[in-house]
């Protein structure tokens, strides 16, 4: 299978890296000036407390994000954790079907049912304590 091939699995490809940091703009402002990156897609995600920042990689994105209180979970992995890779979106097909298939190969899943995520999307959340410590999203366009 050649790179960008979809595999008969669940996922399709990676949406994207996200990012958690504390200062939005100077995130922003060093993919810029180090990278020559440039900001795709801004919004702030009321239901999950944070704002975002998506900077374009070929067909993937780096989520750059803040949070906008202080009882989001971003806030709390901040100050726990700081500054760093929080998880790892995965594109697929349908993400009612994704997830209800990692449910039933014994995933712990964070979001019950799959909800409305930025850009338009549907997520749904995978805890990292069932998925070798790394917290997925599952994202449908």
């Amino acid at each position: 299978m050649s790179p960008g091939e979809a595999a008969d699995g669940l996922f399709t490809e990676v949406d994207h890296v996200a990012i958690a940091v504390n200062d939005l703009d100077a995130a922003v402002a060093f993919y810029e000036r180090t990278f020559g990156a440039h900001v795709v897609h801004r919004e702030v995600v009321e239901s999950d407390s944070v704002e975002e920042a998506l900077v374009a990689v070929a067909d993937s994105y780096i989520q750059l994000l803040t949070p906008t209180a202080e009882t989001s979970t971003v806030a709390r992995f901040l100050a726990q954790r700081g500054e760093g890779l929080h998880h790892v979106g995965y594109r697929v097909k349908d993400c009612a079907v994704a997830l209800q298939a990692a449910r039933d190969a014994g995933v712990r899943a964070i979001d019950e049912v799959p909800r409305p995520g930025s850009r338009g999307t549907t997520v749904a959340f995978l805890h990292p304590k069932s998925t070798f410590g790394t917290l997925i999203e599952l994202v449908e366009e």
